[in-house]
């Protein structure tokens, strides 16, 4: 069920990016699929609790909120019938835009076995040939997993940095701009992310493999040191495609404000009860 949600948020919000923006109703239907992609993530803490990773509990509950007042701004902005203006940035549809896009990319590699298994074997076959090339005497126990000095690691699909790339794509694609500038804000981001995601990955699998860390070697290797690292780069990244696109820029800042303002309403209407 919550997969055929998930393709109905992903379709509304499409079907919202490509209707024209005179077209009042498609504020209705972003704010509709805004709505169910927050049921979404909303969905989502279960699996994390399950596997006692807090962070991301946090971090879904978050965006699943995110998602709720973006319907319910782009639901303000279809009963006010009110466009915005030439010069200004329209945030919840570009906001609509790239989720659309974003996901559009990333869904299929996540819901078809097909595209699953190729991503999956494409960044295990670059793992185990940089691992070769460092002289790490690996093995490839299965199709996805890799065997280095008695240990094993599997590569699934959030080892293929599939979602941050779908992020960038849907991020770059959503911004009006020369083909130069979408072209050198992709060149900077998407192919980097894949090859830091390699050196990643290598990283994790020497470090369990090797127990640098002592008994809880992958733990430290993946949760803190990657995943630390990864933040640092994915921040490095967006910063250089936000200097090529500033467009960026304003959709960020626009929706801050539209969740902090939202927050701060409420804080008032609490505060005077």
């Amino acid at each position: 069920m919550i997969e055929n949600v998930l393709w109905v948020a992903v379709a509304l919000m499409l079907a919202c990016s490509l209707i024209p923006k005179r077209i009042k109703i498609r504020k209705l239907l972003g704010a509709i699929g805004w709505g169910f992609f927050s049921i979404h993530w909303f969905y989502q803490p279960m699996h994390f609790i399950e596997i006692r990773d807090y962070v991301n509990v946090v971090l879904v509950i978050v965006v699943g909120i995110i998602c709720l007042i973006l319907a319910y701004n782009m639901l303000k902005e279809y009963r006010s019938m009110k466009l915005p203006g030439s010069g200004s940035v329209d945030v919840t549809s570009m906001a609509t835009v790239a989720t659309a896009l974003a996901s559009l990319f990333y869904f299929p590699f996540a819901q078809m076995d097909s595209l699953n298994v190729w991503i999956i074997s494409l960044v295990t076959d670059n793992v185990f040939w940089t691992l070769q090339a460092l002289g790490q005497p690996v093995e490839m126990a299965e199709w996805n997993k890799i065997a280095l000095n008695g240990y094993q690691v599997e590569i699934i699909l959030a080892c293929t940095a599939i979602e941050s790339i779908a992020l960038f794509i849907g991020l770059i694609a959503s911004v009006n701009a020369p083909l130069k500038k979408l072209l050198s804000a992709f060149m900077v981001s998407v192919p980097i992310i894949y090859t830091l995601n390699i050196i990643r990955d290598v990283f994790v699998i020497v470090a369990y493999a090797h127990q640098w860390f002592g008994p809880n070697s992958f733990e430290i290797a993946h949760h803190t040191i990657a995943k630390i690292g990864s933040g640092v780069a994915l921040f490095g990244i967006a910063y250089i495609v936000m200097r090529i696109l500033p467009e960026l820029v304003d959709l960020i800042e626009g929706i801050w404000k539209m969740v902090t303002e939202y927050v701060y309403s409420i804080y008032e209407k609490v505060r005077n009860e």
